[in-house]
């Protein structure tokens, strides 16, 4: 018979840099190589080997073979939920070049918290949904209405979610730059979706930042009232 959760031994992964690095570098749902983990990890390729080892062993990652590639992934979203919860809790890292603080800035201002929006960019247009009445603050999460329905269907949104019988109440996450809720779940990632279609954002490429576009930020304001 298994005794308690040994929430120790997990903690012990998340107490190395490199690998706290990994996994939110994997934070917006994608499935990365070892050689891109390690370039935006700053370490060499077998010190990120040996890393991604222990995170797959310990069933936080999972891998994927294609040919002679193998691309990691988060086990499960839950993982960045929880580090998004830590987040809260923990300190800034000091800043020591132009660099880290333009990427410091990019990452608060927008990202991807694995599949939805997050940053202030996430934070300001879930308010504006709520502004809009298209959904409801709830202690739970974000209670869709019969209004948003037609505006989400408007917009160019669908999905099995909206077909479900009863009243939809979307997850939210408590965003650790902003301190404030943002939309997540299966709704959050749907907007997400369709606001990178639109060509209104559209992911950095070895990050998990997000960038506003010139026509982004000119269709933001015009359908949410949002100044970015």
């Amino acid at each position: 018979m298994p005794g308690d959760v040994n929430i120790a031994s997990v903690a012990s992964l998340l107490a190395d840099p490199t690998r706290v690095s990994i996994l939110q570098a994997l934070g917006d749902g994608r499935a990365l190589p070892a050689g891109e983990l390690a370039r935006s990890s700053r370490v060499n390729a077998s010190t990120a080997s040996a890393h991604l080892t222990k995170l797959v062993e310990s069933g936080l990652l999972f891998v994927e073979k294609q040919g002679r590639h193998r691309y990691y992934r988060l086990a499960n979203p839950a993982i960045e939920q929880a580090l998004e919860t830590l987040a809260l809790f923990a300190p800034t890292f000091p800043v020591h070049s132009l660099r880290e603080s333009e990427a410091a800035k990019a990452i608060r201002a927008a990202r991807m918290c694995y599949g939805h929006l997050a940053g202030a960019l996430g934070v300001a247009l879930t308010q504006s949904l709520v502004d809009r009445q298209i959904v409801v603050a709830l202690d739970e999460g974000f209670l869709l209405t019969d209004t948003g329905k037609q505006w989400l269907h408007n917009f160019g949104i669908d999905g099995p979610f909206l077909k479900k019988a009863g009243p939809l109440v979307a997850p939210h996450h408590i965003d650790w730059s902003e301190r404030r809720h943002h939309l997540a779940g299966a709704l959050g990632a749907a907007l997400a979706r369709r606001l990178t279609d639109l060509e209104w954002v559209k992911r950095a490429p070895s990050s998990r930042a997000i960038h506003i576009t010139e026509n982004g930020r000119k269709a933001l304001a015009d359908k949410f009232g949002l100044c970015l």
